[in-house]
């Protein structure tokens, strides 16, 4: 008899909707195990001292809650972003889904203010960004802000607390199977611990990991993209004619130069930027707080790679960019606008001398060209021109930009539409599965697994 019915890897947002579904059944017995600490000892350095100190695992993207802890918290309410959840299940149960996840969050404490509802306005933003040669998807956004996101997943802990195990803490290093069946998995320790059904959820903190196991136990990847670029800062006055009716404004551009996808990502009206740690390798990354507010507003600029045979290590190029920017900055580097465009580094007193003051000092001023590649950096250049036409400014030459922004995601798996695995009873879900980048979708995919898991552990009685 397995040790328990279902072992839940990760608890990130996937794994903790995951487990507040299948807790609705009382008779099945579930663990979490999370490889960070507990949500209350999850204190980021950083934000106490204003200098990051590396811890391993890093406190931003890891314990209790995932990175979704410590982010920004924003609930994007459309089925357009967020991940590839609606190719496994459609868009019509992907809709359902959201808001389900959307219902539950405002039964934890999410405000009930939802921004981006003004169509008249949204829809002369969107005029606008036709005529600069963007796509702006039109989406209603629910803001939870970094303060309230940490506060919604400690009351989510305390409500599962007395129906599952859960143990932080504690890393696992190997899927267990038998006969192309999961039953268990092995702790960094050498503990084993069985299993009928294991749901791994490992986050981006663990997308390397999962690539490692998926390529050991031969499953079928498929490389997704990579997305690597900037944090952008300006005056929050520039970006509210977008933020004011929108909030989080998603816009999409193909570049003339070389037909890459640059997208806007993660923006944060009056918020930080802020850095993150993966691996050892330090990231830029931004917030935005319920309870305070700065004068600037930050945002990623991102390009989409899309790798072809025979390269198959998206990761390993992501981690190489964001390595050199930490070699030559001392971890993040941050440029004016105006020297990147003149082709000369950044100094401490070129940035005092901007109208822009940054939120985060602890970035090292330098050359963001000996770090990205001309062809991110082109890619860049143009986004922020055309992005200028609907909020004048941000390509100003006091525009501050930090590096590097970089997203990494699994390989996406050869899933069924439960997100099951070739491998009976293993599911896969979350970011770092390749199967979501956000949230919402992320906390929606924990539902799906978990649905099929009672359905199959009900047809067995």
């Amino acid at each position: 008899m397995a040790d328990y019915d279902v072992i839940i890897v990760g608890s990130g947002p996937a794994g903790i909707f995951a487990a507040l579904e299948l807790a609705k059944n009382e008779k099945i017995k579930t663990l979490i195990l999370e490889k960070g600490p507990d949500v209350g000892k999850r204190s980021c350095a950083e934000r106490l001292t204003g200098k990051c100190i590396n811890c391993d695992p890093c406190r931003i993207t890891s314990g209790w809650g995932g990175a979704g802890a410590f982010s920004d918290g924003k609930l994007t309410l459309s089925t357009e972003v967020g991940g590839w959840l609606g190719d496994y299940i459609g868009n019509q149960e992907l809709a359902s889904l959201i808001s389900y996840v959307d219902d539950t969050y405002r039964q934890f404490g999410a405000p009930v203010e939802v921004h981006g509802t003004g169509d008249e306005n949204i829809r002369q933003l969107q005029r606008q960004a036709v005529l600069a040669d963007m796509r702006l998807v039109p989406m209603r956004v629910r803001h939870l802000g970094t303060d309230r996101c940490y506060d919604i997943i400690k009351l989510m802990k305390d409500r599962l607390e007395s129906h599952i195990d859960i143990r932080a803490g504690v890393q696992v290093v190997n899927l267990l199977t038998e006969d192309g069946r999961v039953t268990g998995v092995q702790t960094a320790k050498g503990e084993e611990i069985t299993g009928d059904y294991v749901v791994v959820g490992p986050g981006r903190e663990g997308a390397d990991w999962l690539n490692t196991e998926v390529r050991r136990l031969g499953l079928s990847p498929v490389s997704n993209e990579i997305d690597i670029g900037v944090r952008v800062e300006v005056p929050a006055v520039v970006m509210e004619p977008l933020t004011k009716e929108l909030y989080e404004p998603k816009l999409i551009y193909n570049s003339r130069s070389f037909e890459d996808r640059v997208r806007t990502f993660c923006v944060c009206p009056y918020g930080v930027v802020a850095s993150e740690s993966t691996d050892g390798i330090t990231t830029v990354n931004g917030h935005s707080y319920a309870g305070k507010k700065t004068e600037n507003t930050n945002f990623a600029l991102l390009v989409s790679t899309a790798f072809t045979e025979p390269f198959n290590e998206p990761i390993a190029y992501g981690k190489y960019i964001a390595r050199l920017a930490n070699l030559l900055g001392d971890g993040i580097i941050i440029q004016r606008l105006g020297d990147l465009m003149d082709g000369r580094r950044s100094t401490p007193e070129r940035i005092a001398r901007g109208t822009t003051v940054p939120t985060f000092t602890d970035a090292t001023p330098g050359d963001l060209s000996f770090v990205l590649p001309y062809r991110y950096l082109s890619d860049i250049k143009e986004m922020l021109t055309a992005l200028d036409k609907l909020a004048p400014g941000v390509n100003s030459r006091n525009t501050l930009l930090y590096g590097v922004e970089v997203k990494f995601y699994s390989s996406r798996l050869k899933l069924t539409s439960t997100l099951e695995t070739e491998i009976e009873n293993l599911y896969a879900i979350g970011d770092g599965a390749g199967v979501t980048r956000g949230l919402m979708q992320s906390s929606a995919s924990g539902v799906v697994a978990a649905r099929a898991i009672l359905s199959s552990i009900a047809g067995r009685k």
